[in-house]
């Protein structure tokens, strides 16, 4: 069975490939978009995601607050921050909210996927 991925970022472009790039994973399937992280919140509510990428620059709410939020209603559900700003001061912030990994969205979307399956498709050492 496919892993559900909630895509949140407010750039509508930056959505539609992502949304792109895990569809044409056959273990992937995007069941959400959001714009913002009130939005990205109801959504998981609602959805229940295997998986949510993140942006971290957002109005309304962004992704570091929403990801506190999120963490709490749904604490074993991995998060990846997708974002512009990827530095080590950025990093060590999303560790400490929970987040599970950090992507640069200078980076090809397939790492994305990688750190994605990476994260839900844990084997038993």
């Amino acid at each position: 069975m496919a892993k559900t991925v909630l895509i949140v970022d407010d750039n509508r472009y930056i959505r539609q490939a992502l949304c792109e790039q895990f569809k044409r994973e056959s273990d992937f399937e995007v069941c959400g978009e959001a714009e913002n992280g009130k939005e990205a919140i109801a959504k998981a509510r609602e959805l229940h995601p295997d998986l949510i990428v993140l942006d971290l620059s957002m109005p309304v709410m962004n992704g570091l607050d929403a990801a506190r939020e999120l963490k709490q209603l749904m604490p074993t559900v991995p998060i990846i921050m997708f974002t512009s700003y990827c530095d080590s001061s950025t990093e060590h912030v999303i560790r400490q909210v929970g987040i599970s990994d950090l992507v640069s969205k200078s980076q090809p979307a397939a790492i994305l996927v990688g750190k994605a399956r990476g994260l839900l498709y844990r084997t038993a050492a």
